[in-house]
């Protein structure tokens, strides 16, 4: 494993154990250089493929899921712990679908309900981009459909 400090590949496993939830082992590294990092190995059953809105393909990136929902997960009390095994989840969610091929929406759609759950806020922030929100009225109409489910 590459050491993310000095670049080297010089690098030994300190402790290793499954996540809480049993898809993953979590291996704690220690460089030559004296950084100390972890890394996830995850069981990966096929190769998804996300169909985008325009047609084109391209492969499932966990990363790029993870990056999105800590970005709206951002300032948010919800710890890093959590914040991992809902990504897992969804991950897991899309890989029992048994399809090769997912639509962007379909992905989007499991975040946004999942969201809804965690967190309100980074629901919405989560929806601004999935829903491309350009003005303040789009902000308004989403928010008050979200009271409408909940006064039901």
């Amino acid at each position: 494993m590459i050491c993310s400090i000095c670049k080297k590949g010089e690098t030994s496993v300190v402790d290793s154990r499954p996540t809480e939830d049993g898809t993953a082992i979590r291996r704690r590294r220690l460089c030559v250089c004296g950084a100390r990092f972890t890394t996830f190995e995850r069981v990966q059953f096929r190769e998804l493929m996300v169909v985008k809105k325009n047609g084109r393909k391209s492969s499932f990136d966990r990363d790029k899921l993870s990056k999105s929902i800590y970005i709206a997960l951002k300032k948010r009390p919800i710890d890093t712990e959590t914040a991992e095994k809902f990504i897992s989840k969804i991950s897991r969610a899309l890989e029992e679908l048994g399809q090769s091929e997912i639509s962007s929406s379909t992905i989007g759609t499991m975040v946004m309900e999942g969201l809804k759950e965690l967190d309100p806020v980074a629901y919405v922030r989560f929806a601004s981009v999935y829903r491309n929100f350009r003005e303040e009225k789009d902000f308004v109409q989403f928010v008050d459909k979200i009271d409408v489910y909940k006064k039901r």
